[in-house]
């Protein structure tokens, strides 16, 4: 009896504390992406939830981290207003980068106690997910922070960069799967001038050669399963796949070829009564 008691009292986030609760949110603006992952992160740190791995995309589009310049954007910004480019500054670290459908975008919201080894455990995750692909990639801490992230040869195929507010992270990593890739051509991508990027599709498929819809969407899916599942492990937490809702948030496109707009969450008392 006193034991039910107990459990009665207990947080989501406690009751759930060997859990990575795993969510698709589909294609989402970045803006709006900001905002769920800014609700996300106040319920982790009321021990509303437990550490949760946002899956999505994003539209096309540029994030310039804290450390990004001016001079990391190559043309001038009616060159990427033509081409229909929004840029957009973020608080997370690192510098700038390109966003775009094909590319699997994840935000872990996740206590954390030393961000160092928070980023390495994330680029071992992506790395064994990579592998599991048939993809040889490679972590480089030991050529320094500007490195950060994962490689394949001297080519990056993922960027990884975060904001940890109150012992809890925001953003996290993007892998290029099968996105478009000459976008990154026209900035100093991740601020390396000598930088050359790759996804697992060029490297499976020669660089001009573009695979059909529906291959294209089977290879991120599982990807996208492969990232949960290796995410997970590399924390050493089970996996569980929920759906927006169950985090207090509305979304309106069932696939990632919807429209992509998420619905702002609203954290209503009803909302949390019937979701938690």
């Amino acid at each position: 009896m006193l034991r039910s008691y107990a459990s009665a009292w207990m947080t989501v986030a406690e009751r759930s504390a060997n859990e990575l609760w795993v969510c698709h949110l589909g294609v989402v603006a970045y803006d709006e992406a900001l905002e769920i992952q800014a609700f996300v992160r106040a319920r982790r740190q009321a021990g509303e939830l437990p550490d949760t791995l946002l899956l999505l995309e994003h539209p096309p589009l540029y994030t310039r981290g804290r450390r990004s310049g001016a001079e990391q954007l190559l043309f001038s910004e009616t060159f990427y207003r033509e081409r229909r480019l929004e840029i957009f500054d973020s608080d997370r670290g690192g510098r700038i980068t390109y966003h775009a459908p094909g590319q699997l975008v994840g935000y872990p919201i996740m206590a954390v106690e030393d961000v160092w080894r928070f980023v390495r455990t994330m680029e071992a995750a992506i790395v064994d997910a990579l592998a599991q692909e048939g993809v040889p990639a490679r972590a480089r801490p030991e050529d320094g922070p500007d490195y950060t992230g994962v490689w394949v040869g001297e080519r990056k195929i993922a960027s990884i960069g975060v904001h940890i507010q109150r012992g809890v992270s925001t953003h996290g990593f993007a892998v290029n799967v099968q996105n478009d890739l000459e976008p990154f051509d026209w900035i100093v991508a991740c601020g390396l001038p000598d930088v050359s990027m790759t996804s697992i599709a060029s490297l499976s498929e020669g660089e001009h050669r573009r695979p059909d819809s529906e291959a294209c969407d089977a290879r991120l899916l599982c990807f996208r399963r492969r990232v949960a599942y290796s995410f997970a492990r590399a924390h050493g937490l089970r996996q569980r796949l929920i759906a927006p809702r169950r985090l207090g948030i509305a979304t309106t496109q069932p696939t990632r070829r919807a429209s992509g707009r998420a619905a702002i969450p609203v954290p209503t008392a009803d909302a949390e009564a019937v979701l938690l």
